[in-house]
């Protein structure tokens, strides 16, 4: 992500460099990036008891509460959880640990992970814990970068907040491994607005990285694009998986 670390964002919560939250044009890239993945899996939490699992600003929350019969974000941080109660009051909010979730077995109907489990230590335990706390049938929906695309050619993260990337054939053995079935294993591209402006800038999301390293102002240009996309400007699908920028995984609880 682009934004700078040591400005607070709209929310009045700290930029780390990885949180993304809408209402920032410089931002908006990533906003809608991650909200195109939670449109593609909001029909699943329709009318289901939802957990996610690190909720970070709430936003994803508060959507996938639109059609869920309850959601609860949970997150580690305490400014962060006091920041989701005030501003989603749909959402239920609890403040724990991934790899301890303060639920009961079979308590769920799905549990959502965005953009987190490359965070993890110990990503065998959180799937553990997603497994325990999941009814039979119910679904872990999970997405990821692709670690084939966000850190080409290497085997250690290239983002420093970044524990473990994976392929999609690492992430669908860590899902089985842990007792899951991998129902659909998916990635998120670039649509044909996205690849225009790929080709204008040579890779519209190195052009972003550039302006953060450099730290100096935003080319006209490029933050006018920025800005004007929107989540139908990404496509997921099922085919070429490995090309993706962001994994996107359904798996079930037998």
């Amino acid at each position: 992500m682009t934004a700078d670390p040591a400005a607070p964002d709209s929310s009045g919560l700290p930029l780390t460099g990885e949180r993304t939250v809408p209402g920032i044009p410089e931002e908006n890239y990533w906003f809608r990036r991650h909200e195109a993945a939670y449109l593609m899996l909001a029909p699943y939490c329709r009318d289901a008891v939802v957990l996610e699992a690190g909720c970070g600003e709430g936003y994803g929350a508060d959507l996938l509460a639109g059609s869920a019969r309850a959601v609860v974000g949970l997150d580690y941080d305490e400014l962060t959880t006091r920041h989701v109660a005030r501003k989603y009051p749909r959402v239920h909010v609890l403040r724990g640990n991934l790899v301890m979730l303060p639920f009961a077995d079979s308590s769920v109907d799905v549990v959502v992970n965005l953009q987190v489990i490359e965070h993890l230590w110990e990503q065998e335990r959180f799937l553990s814990e997603c497994l325990r706390v999941l009814r039979p049938g119910g679904r872990l929906l999970v997405t990821t970068p692709n670690r084939i695309t966000f850190s080409p050619g290497r085997d250690t993260p290239l983002n420093p907040f970044h524990t473990r990337e994976l392929s999609g054939a690492e992430l669908t053995e860590l899902l089985t491994g842990a007792g899951f079935r991998v129902e659909v294993m998916a990635g998120l591209r670039h649509g044909p607005a996205l690849l225009g402006a790929d080709a204008r800038f040579g890779s519209v999301i190195q052009a972003q990285m550039d302006v953060a390293v450099s730290a100096g102002p935003w080319p006209a240009e490029l933050l006018a694009c920025v800005e004007a996309v929107s989540s139908a400007d990404f496509e997921i699908s099922e085919s070429d998986v490995d090309s993706s920028l962001d994994l996107v995984g359904v798996a079930v609880k037998p």
